[in-house]
C-alpha cells in the first residue's frame, strides 16, 4: 500500500508540475521534411505485457508505414518505445516524459487518464497540435460512433483517437429462464422488469436470480458493472457540470436498487464481500446457478468462452443470452435514452512536443485505418472502434456484433479525472453499506461525507 501511495503521489506531483505551462503548438512545423523520425510509446512489450500488440507494432505497423512513406518520397524511421510496467508506473513515466518536453510522438494512454493529462497541459486538443482542418478532414471519424469518439474527448474537444472499446450488457441463462417459464428472447424495459424476472427465477432451487456487483472487495468492477450503468439509467452521470454526484436523488435511486436486490434475496450478499467474489460469480453463472449478470463483453469472449475461458461453458452459444441494460424506466436514461451502458478503452494522442506534428497525425491516422485495425486483431473476434471493421470481423459472433451495433451508439465513459478513483471507492463503500443492511438514505449520507472529504465540498452536487 505504501508503494501504491508513493506512485499516486508521484503522478499527482508530475501532473501538477505542468499546470500553467503553455507550449506553443505549430501544426506546420517540419511539414515538408523528407527525413523524419517518429516514436510510438505504448505499454506493451514483446514476450510480456500486451505482447500481441507489441508484435503487431513491430512486425506490421512499422514496416507498412515506412513503406508507405517511402512511396511518397519520405524517409521515415519509426521507433517503438516498449514498456511492460504496471499501469500506474506507466502513467508516471509518461507524465514525466510530457513534463520534461519529451516522450513519443504518438502515445497510448488509458482513456481514464485523458482528462487528468489534459488539465495538466500534457496533452492538447488535436486541432491545436495538428490543425483543425486536418483533423476534421479525416474520413475515419465517420467510421467511429459519436459515443465511442467520446473516449478521446475532454470538455467537448478531441484530444485523441480511441484504440478500441467494449460494452456492458445483461447476460442471462436461457436454460434457467425456460425452467422458470420465462421467455428466452428476453429484453427488459425497466428496472422493475429486471426485478420481476429475478423474482420468477427465485423459485428455482439453488439459483441466485441476479448478480449486480457491489461492495469494496470487487473494486472497480462494482463501479463499472454496477453503480455507473445504474446511475446512467436514472439520467445522471457521476460527474457533470464540474461536480461529482453526491447524495442526490439519482444516487439514492441507485442505492435503492441495490437494496431491493439484496434485501429481497434476489442476489447473494455474501458473495459481494468475498475477496474473489467476482471470479466466484463467473463460476456460478457457468454452473447454471446465477440467472442474470451485468458484465462487459469480456465475459462472453474470455470468461465463458467454451475452449479457453476462465469459467468455460461448453454450451455457451446456446445457453447464454444477452440484453440491453434498461434505464430505470423508458426514457429516463442519460440523454433521454431507454437503454444505457458503460465502456472503457485506450486512446492514442499526438504529443504536443513532437517535431513532426503533421507526420505524427498521419501516423495516428494510419494506426486507426481499417486495414491496420483489422490486422491488429490477428484473426480474433473482438470489438474495435471502427464500425466497418466490426461489421466484417464480428459477422460470425452474434453477441459481439450486438454490442458493436446496439451498445456502442448509446454507451458512456468514466470521467478521466484525477479524483475519479476516490469517488469510485466511496461509491463502492456505499453499495457495501446497503448490502450490509443500511438504508439507501443512510448510505448516501455517509457517501456524501466521504466524498466531501475526498474532493472538497465545492466539487460535490447535492439535493
Amino acid at each position: 500500500m505504501r508503494r501504491t501511495t508513493v506512485v499516486l503521489l508521484s503522478v499527482a506531483g508530475l501532473l501538477a508540475g505542468c499546470l500553467g505551462q503553455d507550449r506553443e503548438a505549430d501544426p506546420t512545423r517540419n511539414a515538408d521534411a523528407k527525413d523524419i523520425t517518429l516514436t510510438l510509446t505504448a505499454n506493451a512489450v514483446a514476450g510480456g505485457k500486451n505482447a500481441a500488440g507489441a508484435e503487431w507494432i513491430t512486425n506490421w505497423v512499422i514496416p507498412r508505414f515506412t513503406e508507405a512513406q517511402r512511396a511518397k518520397g519520405v524517409n521515415a524511421t519509426v521507433r517503438f518505445e516498449q514498456n511492460g510496467a504496471g499501469d500506474e508506473d506507466y502513467k508516471t513515466k509518461v507524465a514525466l516524459d510530457f513534463k520534461t518536453g519529451g516522450g513519443g510522438d504518438v502515445v497510448e494512454l488509458d482513456g481514464i487518464w485523458l482528462g487528468e493529462f489534459a488539465q495538466a497541459g500534457h496533452v492538447k486538443p488535436l486541432d491545436e497540435v495538428v490543425g483543425g482542418a486536418e483533423v476534421d478532414a479525416w474520413d475515419g471519424w465517420g467510421r467511429i460512433p459519436d459515443a465511442v469518439q467520446g473516449l478521446g474527448e475532454f470538455e467537448g474537444r478531441r484530444y485523441g483517437v480511441p484504440m478500441g472499446t467494449d460494452g456492458r450488457v445483461l447476460f442471462y441463462n436461457k436454460e434457467l429462464f425456460a425452467r422458470a417459464g420465462l421467455p428466452t428472447d428476453w429484453q427488459p424495459r425497466s428496472w422493475d422488469d429486471v426485478l420481476a424476472t429475478a423474482t420468477r427465477l427465485k423459485a428455482l432451487p439453488g439459483v441466485w436470480p441476479l448478480q449486480l456487483n457491489a461492495g469494496t472487495a470487487m473494486g472497480e468492477a462494482t463501479t463499472m458493472q454496477g453503480v455507473l450503468p445504474a446511475l446512467a439509467g436514472t439520467g445522471a452521470l457521476v460527474h457533470d457540470n464540474g461536480k461529482w454526484q453526491g447524495a442526490t436523488a439519482a444516487v439514492k435511486d441507485v442505492l435503492g436498487l441495490y437494496q431491493r436486490i439484496y434485501r429481497d434475496g434476489l442476489g447473494d450478499p455474501v458473495l459481494q464481500q468475498e475477496a474473489k467474489g467476482r471470479e466466484r460469480s463467473f463460476e456460478l453463472f457457468a454452473e447454471d446457478r446465477i440467472g442474470i449478470l451485468l458484465e462487459g463483453d469480456y465475459f462472453w469472449r474470455s470468461v465463458v468462452e467454451p475452449r479457453n475461458g476462465v469459467a468455460k461453458m461448453a454450451d455457451r452459444d446456446t445457453t447464454v443470452g444477452w440484453a440491453l441494460i434498461p434505464a430505470r424506466a423508458p426514457g429516463t436514461g442519460v440523454g433521454g435514452q431507454d437503454f444505457v451502458s458503460m465502456s472503457g478503452g485506450g486512446v492514442r494522442v499526438v504529443n504536443p512536443n513532437t517535431r513532426y506534428p503533421g507526420q505524427a497525425w498521419e501516423f495516428l491516422r494510419f494506426l486507426n485505418s481499417a486495414e491496420a485495425v483489422k490486422s491488429s486483431l490477428s484473426g480474433r473476434a473482438q470489438i474495435t472502434q471502427r464500425t466497418d471493421v466490426n461489421e466484417e470481423v464480428l459477422a460470425g459472433d452474434p453477441m459481439l456484433g450486438f454490442v458493436a451495433q446496439r451498445v456502442l451508439p448509446i454507451t458512456r465513459y468514466r470521467p478521466g479525472l484525477a479524483d475519479y478513483p476516490k469517488v469510485s471507492a466511496a461509491l463502492q463503500q456505499a453499495t457495501a453499506d446497503v448490502v450490509a443492511g443500511r438504508s439507501p438514505d443512510d448510505a448516501a449520507r455517509s457517501y456524501q461525507e466521504a466524498l466531501v472529504k475526498a474532493v472538497g465540498e465545492d466539487s460535490v452536487a447535492v439535493g
